[in-house]
Parts: C-alpha cells; structure tokens; sequence
C-alpha cells in the first residue's frame, strides 16, 4: 500500500512540474498540469505488480549520448519514465521494439531483458522513477539471448 502511495505522490509531482492543458489558481499562483500517462500495464502489455517489502521510491535523471545503449537490461520492479528530451527506441528480447519521443511517458517493462538506445541526434534526457524496495536492486545487466 505504500508504494502505491509513494508512486501516486510522485506522479502528481512530475505531473506538476510539467507542461500542462489545466489550470487552476490558488492565490497569486497558477498551477498546470497535464496527465502523461495512467496505466495498469507496461508497454508492452504486462500488469505492473508492486513487490513485497519495504518501499523505496528511487527517481534518476539520464542522459545517452546519440547512437548510445543501455546495454541488455531488466528491472526487477516497476519503473516509468519521462522522455525530456530525444528519441529512445526499446527493444525486447523477441525483436518487439517501441520508440518513445520526447514529451511521452512509458510505463517500462519489468522481468524483461531490453536494450535501449538513442536513435536521435541529441543527448537523450529523460527521468525514471523506480518503484522499489529497500535491498533491491532496481537494475540487472545482463546479456540477450
């Protein structure tokens, strides 16, 4: 139940934070937001489950220059990012691919080896925030089959 709560509390806040379609004024202050994404499932189809044990939310800032990779990959929690700026492609293991640009939001697929890569011509920014638990590690490199 945390989690949920840790997730909902920092979706609003980079909801916040961004570009926005509504508005509402409170006081002297103006306050947009725009929903980016709300989903039961991953990209590609899977139901996003929240693991047992201690919550703990982890949120990165990335950069890949273009032409780089993450290298072969899985997250063993659920994570969603925010592309800021660039064109990440996110390949599957079976060859199923998906291109997120910037603007959008991805639900991330989890137990799944990928590999992600910079196919624009800029530096790819973009923010992930990990929904995981105390011990865990939010990445595993690994090799594709």
């Amino acid at each position: 139940m945390k989690i949920k709560f840790y997730l909902y509390f920092f979706t609003i806040a980079l909801i916040s934070l961004l570009n926005s379609n509504v508005a509402y004024t409170q006081g002297f202050h103006s306050v947009y937001s725009k929903l980016l994404l709300e989903t039961t499932t991953t990209w590609s189809g899977e139901d996003i489950t929240y693991p047992d044990g201690v919550a703990k939310i982890t949120v990165l800032k990335i950069e890949i220059e273009p032409g780089a990779e993450t290298g072969w990959h899985h997250h063993p929690v659920p994570s969603f990012a925010y592309i800021i700026q660039g064109e990440l492609e996110i390949t599957l293991e079976d060859g199923k691919k998906i291109t997120a640009r910037a603007g959008e939001a991805i639900a991330e697929v989890t137990n799944r080896i990928h590999n992600g890569k910079n196919i624009g011509n800029e530096i790819l920014k973009l923010v992930v925030f990990y929904t995981g638990i105390e011990g865990n590690p939010l990445t595993i490199l690994q090799e594709a089959n």
